[in-house]
């Protein structure tokens, strides 16, 4: 490979074909024992403009390569050359490369030369030259022997060099300078050799011409390059000026003299050089250590042992390991693979590296890949003259100088995947850790870690180690407290406790006190040159044009979570286009994915991106507008009473197709619907904050959160009458009662509902005067008084049907139905329950369709008719299913097995009850009293389906979990039902 490629097996020369081929021999036996990847090869052969055939080209010159090498019938494992999963490479033992001797020639000569016998080291270097028969690799095409031509070429100078200062420590400075003048005129611009240079004339007793050639070069890099020597050249320089002997040639230099002086007279000059020996002349350099540029670790790393322990899991050792680890800014990216960089330190033996990318550094230029690499390949000890200057020569040159390397390379703060590919190293064993606030999913990575929030407990033990565990101690509940403002991000609660160390007296209540307010949290972030603002500022600077609108919207949702349909509306883009945008901030880390199809923004992070949108009032009114009135038009689109319910307020968006997707985009946010009230009643927003309550009101219902839907309901009643909408005065109390029926207080709901009423009445609104005596009915009926409920109730049928309201009859219908069974008129109740189902298909809601379905159903139990109960309730349990009223289902479910019990369906009856538990168990914990009375009701019933099967031991065991429950008393019913099917088990 020293010259032009040329092979022999034993004595005999080898024919290796065109020279594209010996380009692929070159790229394979510089590896030897490693093997390399197709892709590999192809970049290092033929560069940007790989062949047609792509992968296909390899096997073929493969092919050629071993009947070239191998002998006649050696086997295909055999071979010199070896393969497997898309890799080639050279058997180590197989081969015997003058690259890889040079190698060895050159480590010899250096370990000589650091023992001080100058003399044999001149030899071995002599013997190291001798090796090179011209051009390493000469003719050979691609960027891989080009790289490789470099570096060879590199090192041939580098032991000229070598040999040149060896001779003229041994005084043949005459010598040295007849190599160092052919050498000096090649590398114009070669500091080190011009050094050298110097010091060899300086050593032949001419120095005006060594300071001569010192300005020489000073005027050739100031004029040509617009720079100044070196330091080191510049010692040199000030060391002929001051005739520094030591310096220049060497610690002994100057020990001649002295013994010349202090030896006996006789003693000649040349007898007092010969004693001291060829060793006295040399000052060997020693190996230059492998290169540890990891930064110091401090502070302490809490709460990260799971993502070190995957960063410094070991990988294979054929191949470069590549580890990205991304997250939000502040989340402590940069401290996590320090650390454990520094636990990897031993295993790269060849190096650490470390460079800053300044993806997000204020006030520092970002690094380009060819300055980066650059800088690398000085760090490993390339030449400066050798480095070239375009971002394809430097990536085969930092690839060719890495290959037989074991490096760690650790890139902070990237931008972008292409930032990163040119800089991989290239040698087998080596290992690269990025971090970014990007996902860089277009970097192949082998290991990922997106880095999250520290966890409650992990940021108050961070806030103790930073202010003191006997501070924190004290404070308990503003510790914790504390750690939540901060969002559990490292950097937050660093500048946290940077202010606490600082102002020590002040209470954590105190900055707590600070930071309650959104408006001012993330001001009091802020420490010295560190601000979490400013940090969440530069990756914001960072989005596209679409990105940071999307992003400032996102500051506005209503929600801490959301899907991109939310964002869609506020910024009139489609869904798609939205999706696109939010994975986009996804992989920038400013938003989260807590789950497919689901977007948050952190706390910290959504008080940043709503200052942002705030500053743009016109396009954050916009946005927030159309958001809420998103929530208006799902829960009315999603309710039972349909859309004659809500006869006031905006017209729909369009954003759902039926009821059944609105009423599923509300699932998705259940827990949080309550907070888009208190959204809009903070926004001043007092319609949007009724509109969204009255129909959101449906939803809890169906759901089973009763305590949602009335603080819901209490945060809009106060802005009721600032509405312009005068509807809402009366209808939001109409709500109240509805929910305060569900939550079993039918004294409140009473008079909520006589309220409702009163207002209705005094504002001509007939329809929410008919919802109010509806109501009223409902809660007379719940009172335990059925006959009292009779007249409102029928004031209310008549009311809704002069309105020619569909749904509000069949819904006073059903409840003066009940009412009649309650009285014990089931002919009455049959005649009203039949006509509200008939009523409630008309209007096609399913939840009232099956509520009248299934009162009737009950009226037959009643009276003994099992099979039509049966098929009612089997009609209502398919309805109140796709209705999603959770509640509802249950009790559907439950009476359906009463019926097939009562028809002899024993096992279907047992079922039934089972799946009646299981869906009232999935309710979210309440603390109405209505729900242990319905578990009571089902269990008592399938008490009664496990007696009649016989099935005593189970039957008894419901009985007793009935009257087991807490406050069991305050449902004598239930509880006589339960001691009753205790009595006929036989077991009281």
């Amino acid at each position: 490979m020293l010259g032009p490629v040329l092979a022999w097996r034993g004595t005999a020369p080898l024919a290796l074909g065109p020279v594209r081929r010996q380009a692929v021999l070159a790229a394979m036996a510089l590896r030897p024992g490693s093997t390399v990847s197709h892709e590999d090869l192809l970049d290092g052969v033929w560069g940007s403009a790989p062949p047609g055939s792509g992968h296909r080209v390899l096997p073929s010159y493969v092919y050629a390569l071993r009947k070239a090498l191998d002998p006649q019938g050696t086997a295909y494992e055999e071979s010199v050359i070896r393969s497997s999963q898309g890799r080639y490479g050279m058997a180590a033992d197989g081969i015997r490369v003058d690259a890889a001797e040079l190698t060895e020639r050159v480590r010899e000569a250096r370990r000589v030369k650091e023992s001080g016998d100058l003399v044999s080291a001149t030899a071995r270097l002599a013997d190291a030259l001798a090796l090179f028969r011209g051009e390493p690799l000469a003719g050979l095409p691609g960027p891989f022997a080009q790289a490789e031509r470099r570096r060879l070429s590199q090192t041939r100078r580098t032991l000229r060099s070598e040999r040149l200062e060896c001779l003229l420590l041994l005084g043949r400075a005459t010598e040295a300078l007849e190599g160092l003048s052919a050498l000096s005129a090649a590398e114009p611009y070669d500091e080190s050799l011009l050094a050298l240079h110097m010091r060899a004339l300086y050593a032949s007793q001419r120095q005006a011409e060594a300071l001569n050639a010192y300005q020489g070069m000073r005027e050739r890099l100031r004029e040509e390059l617009g720079v100044s020597p070196g330091e080191a050249l510049g010692r040199v320089y000030e060391a002929v000026l001051r005739r520094d002997d030591e310096l220049l040639l060497g610690p002994a230099a100057a020990r001649p003299a002295a013994q010349a002086a202090a030896a006996p007279a006789t003693a000649s000059p040349t007898a007092a050089l010969s004693a001291a020996g060829p060793a006295a002349f040399a000052d060997p350099p020693r190996p230059r250590p492998p290169v540890n540029e990891l930064p110091g670790v401090t502070g302490v790393l809490i709460g990260r042992e799971r993502e070190r322990a995957l960063l410094t899991a070991p990988f294979p050792p054929d191949a470069v390991g590549v580890a990205a680890v991304d997250g939000i800014a502040g989340v402590g990216k940069s401290a996590l693979v320090v650390r454990a960089a520094r636990e990897l330190r031993d295993h790269h033996p060849d190096g650490c590296l470390f460079v800053d990318l300044r993806a997000h550094s204020p006030g520092r230029h970002r690094l380009s890949p060819q300055r980066v690499l650059r800088r690398l390949l000085r760090t490993i000890g390339t030449a400066d003259s050798e480095v070239p200057a375009d971002l394809d020569a430097l990536t085969a040159a930092w690839r060719a100088a890495t290959g037989s390397l074991r490096l760690l390379l650790v890139l902070d703060d990237a931008l972008a995947s292409a930032q990163i590919r040119p800089l991989l190293p290239a040698g087998p064993g080596s290992m690269v850790i990025v971090t970014s606030r990007q996902r860089l999913t277009g970097l192949d990575a082998d290991r990922r870690v997106t880095l999250e929030p520290l966890g409650t407990g992990d940021a108050q033990t961070l806030l103790g180690h930073l202010v003191g565990e006997e501070r924190t101690a004290k404070e308990r509940a503003a510790t914790h407290e504390l750690a939540r403002l901060c969002g559990g991000l490292p950097l937050a609660l660093r500048i946290a406790g940077t202010r606490l160390q600082t102002r020590p007296v002040w209470t954590l209540a105190h900055l707590v006190d600070r930071m309650t307010d959104d408006d001012h949290r993330l001001g009091e972030l802020r420490a010295g040159d560190r601000s979490l603002e400013a940090a969440f500022r530069l990756s914001y600077d960072q989005l596209t044009e679409a990105q940071q609108r999307g992003f400032r919207a996102l500051g506005l949702t209503p929600t801490s979570e959301f899907d991109a349909l939310a964002p869609a509306v506020m910024l009139g883009r489609p869904v798609r286009e939205a999706e696109q945008v939010l994975e986009g901030l996804v992989d920038t880390s400013l938003v989260q994915q807590p789950r497919p199809g689901r977007y948050r923004l952190h706390d910290l992070v959504r008080v940043h991106a709503r200052r942002l949108a705030e500053a743009a009032p016109a396009e954050a009114r916009a946005a927030r507008t159309a958001v809420l009135r998103l929530y208006v038009d799902a829960g009315r689109a999603a309710s039972d009473w349909g859309s004659g319910g809500f006869p006031t307020g905006p017209s729909g968006t369009g954003a759902f197709a039926d009821r059944a997707e609105a009423s599923g985009w509300l699932n998705a946010a259940d827990g949080e619907l309550a907070d888009v009230v208190g959204h809009a009643a903070a926004l001043g927003e007092a319609d949007h904050a009724c509109w969204i309550a009255e129909a959101l009101t449906d939803q809890f219902v169906r759901r089973g959160r009763y305590h949602e839907g009335r603080t819901a309901l209490e945060v809009a009643l106060p802005l009721a009458d600032r509405a312009t909408d005068r509807r809402m005065a009366p209808a939001l109390r109409n709500c109240v009662g509805i929910i305060d029926i569900y939550r079993g207080d039918a004294a409140g709901a009473r008079a909520a509902f006589d309220e409702a009423l009163r207002l209705s009445r005094h504002r001509a609104d007939r329809r929410e005067e008919a919802r109010a005596l509806s109501g009223i009915g409902a809660a007379e009926l719940n009172s335990g008084r059925p006959e009292q409920a009779l007249a409102p109730l029928t004031a209310a049928v008549d009311l809704a049907r002069l309105l020619e309201d569909e749904w509000l009859v069949a819904m006073a219908l059903c409840v003066l139905g009940t009412a009649y069974r309650a009285l014990g008129r089931p002919r009455e109740a049959l005649v009203c329950l039949n006509e509200s189902a008939a009523r409630a298909e008309v209007n096609g809601r399913p939840a009232m369709i099956s509520r009248a379905l299934s009162c009737a159903a009950e009226v037959h139990l009643g009276l003994g008719r099992f099979t039509e109960a049966k098929e009612l309730l089997s009609r209502a349990a398919h309805l109140v299913q796709r209705a999603g009223d959770i509640p509802l289902t249950a009790i559907t479910l439950s009476m359906l097995g009463t019926a097939e019990l009562g028809g002899g369906n024993l096992d279907a009856a047992v079922a039934l009850h089972h799946e009646a538990l299981s869906r009232l168990q999935s309710l979210p914990p309440l603390d109405e009293p209505h729900q242990t009375r319905m578990e009571m009701d089902i269990r008592s019933r399938l008490g009664r389906a496990y007696s009649a099967a016989g099935r005593v031991r189970e039957a008894g065991q419901q009985f007793r979990t009935v009257l087991a429950f807490p406050g069991a008393g305050a449902y004598p019913a239930e509880r006589a039902l339960a001691m009753a099917g205790l009595r006929d088990c036989g077991i009281v």
